[in-house]
């Protein structure tokens, strides 16, 4: 995974090389191993001892490539995949070549959300149409195209799989 903190020009790749079991596990991080224990981890945060320093991060708010939390007191903001929200899109039906399609895919599988679009609404391409949550991370699937919405094909709390129509826009 690429992470980069926001403001910080530089980006690191971190990988679990070894689960030890019961919350221990020896993490790569660039080319540099660590040691990882995981104390205490639910929705609000986590605790965890990183090479035998106990820290504390706390998650406030996350979409599809940032991620905003408080780490031993230090605000962060953590752009997650920083190319995300483009490949969605490109994938979703953005490719900017044409208006022939019809319909917005899902690129992930996930479950909705929220949606903020409704039948009848004009919608600009690139607008949010509705919110997918996969593998706890939030995704906001946009308009491929500027249109009218023809249907909307989910509803809230659905789960969809990959290649799933999400609306119509004509």
């Amino acid at each position: 995974m690429n992470y980069k903190i926001q403001d910080i020009e530089k980006s690191f790749e971190g990988k679990i090389i070894k689960n030890h079991g019961n919350n221990d596990y020896t993490i790569k991080i660039n080319d540099d191993e660590h040691q990882l224990k995981i104390l205490n981890m639910n929705s609000k945060g986590i605790e965890f001892i990183l090479d035998q320093k106990y820290h504390k991060a706390k998650y406030l708010e996350q979409s599809t490539n940032e991620m905003n939390l408080v780490v031993d007191n230090v605000p962060i903001t953590l752009n997650l995949h920083t190319h995300f929200d483009k490949v969605v899109f490109k994938n979703s039906g953005g490719s900017g070549t044409g208006n022939a399609q019809l319909a917005l895919k899902s690129q992930i599988p996930g479950k909705v959300v929220s949606i903020a679009a409704t039948e009848g609404d004009s919608v600009q391409k690139g607008d949010v149409v509705c919110t997918l949550e996969s593998m706890k991370m939030q995704v906001a699937i946009k308009a491929h195209k500027d249109g009218v919405v023809k249907s909307i094909k989910v509803k809230e709390t659905a789960t969809v799989a990959k290649g799933d129509v999400i609306a119509e826009i004509e």
